[in-house]
């Protein structure tokens, strides 16, 4: 196996959904009836969007997917798509679990989103520590 592909999610609407993802850096490939293709440039697609009108969200009690994640490359991409995300509105946080630096959001139908930077050449082990990174600490990378 060589990874994984993409992420198809479903969707209760998808010009909102399109929307949100456009503000993540996504860009539409496709488009086929209920179905978006959006990419991060690379692939035909990175992500699929799959509109279920009135579709209902999960209770977060519910199996299935807990998020999604993308990898970025250093600190100052990781900054830079934080303060792009408030500026916009989008709620967001931001957690070092010494492995990683993550910004954690979901989108407009619940769907949730890890953007994070791969850390384990400081520390090898996750061992569940997990603190919030202050806002004056992302500053220091734009």
């Amino acid at each position: 196996m060589l990874g994984i592909g993409h992420v198809h999610l479903k969707v209760s609407n998808l010009k909102r959904a399109e929307d949100f993802y456009k503000k993540l850096g996504f860009k539409v490939r496709e488009r086929f009836g209920n179905y978006i293709f959006m990419t991060l440039g690379k692939k035909h697609h990175d992500l699929a969007l799959q509109e279920i009108p009135n579709a209902e969200i999960p209770d977060e009690n519910s199996t299935g997917l807990y998020h999604f994640a993308i990898e970025i490359k250093d600190l100052k991409e990781l900054a830079t798509v934080y303060f792009n995300l408030r500026k916009q509105n989008i709620n967001i946080s931001a957690i070092d679990h010494g492995i990683s630096k993550a910004l954690y959001l979901s989108d407009p139908d619940g769907n949730r989103i890890e953007i994070y930077l791969d850390t384990r050449h400081l520390r090898k082990k996750w061992g569940g520590f997990s603190k919030l990174i202050k806002v004056d600490e992302l500053k220091k990378f734009r």
